[in-house]
């Protein structure tokens, strides 16, 4: 394998590593969405 093949590899697998790294943290550090409560949806009201 000649240089430039070595140096484009090192590269090319580096990036994708880069941002699969960056894409996971995103996905750790978002906060859960606020989602009602259906149960206490579903409850009958007493009126």
């Amino acid at each position: 394998m000649n240089t430039s093949a070595l140096i484009t590899m090192i590269l090319a697998q580096g990036l994708v590593t880069i941002i699969t790294v960056l894409l996971f943290w995103k996905v750790l550090k978002t906060p859960p969405k606020a989602e009602p409560d259906s149960y206490s949806d579903n409850d009958d009201e007493i009126r």
